[in-house]
């Protein structure tokens, strides 16, 4: 058999070309939130990872200088909201420096104080285990202490847009079938 060799020329990559590639890689939508000094602080994110099961760890990435990753930073603790397909609005209200974040978004809070969407999917509680930078981000790692999740159809990013999908496994259930 032939063996095939596969040249790939290299291609300019700026910001936009980048950008437009990642958005073809569709993530769950989460509202990571903070306490810092008796302000709440909150982000919309779609940058979201379990990095270990012992200990039970996750990572976020934060722009470098952001309000909420400072307070993260400060405070040490954070939270995780993992939005529901009905919670686009509340994606939305995370969104922009201006963003009117917990003015319109009904929350509880976490044993830790933690501001915790009401309505979410899951959401998970972490005390800051590293943080490390890399270009003009922050990656956060948190060791997990809280977590919490129902049922439902989570938030997606694809392309650019907010959506939902329907699992086999939910429309199996539905037919009443089991998968």
């Amino acid at each position: 058999m032939a063996q095939v060799e596969i040249v790939c020329e290299p291609r300019f990559i700026n910001s936009h070309s980048f950008r437009t590639t990642m958005s073809k890689f569709a993530t769950g939508v989460a509202v990571l939130t903070s306490l810092h000094e008796g302000q709440r602080f909150g982000m919309t994110i779609n940058s979201l990872t379990s990095v270990s099961l012992d200990p039970h760890q996750i990572l976020v990435c934060l722009n470098q200088g952001s309000a909420t990753g400072n307070a993260i930073r400060s405070s040490g603790r954070f939270a995780v909201n993992l939005l529901d397909r009905d919670q686009q609005d509340v994606a939305r209200s995370f969104v922009g420096r201006d963003a009117k974040r917990f003015d319109c978004t009904a929350c509880t809070t976490s044993v830790a104080g933690l501001p915790l969407v009401e309505g979410a999917l899951a959401y998970l509680v972490c005390r800051v285990s590293d943080i490390l930078p890399s270009g003009d981000h922050d990656i956060v790692i948190g060791d997990v202490v809280e977590c919490w999740q129902r049922d439902g159809e989570p938030l997606v990013f694809y392309s650019g847009a907010y959506g939902s999908f329907e699992s086999d496994a939910l429309r199996l259930r539905a037919c009443g079938t089991s998968a």
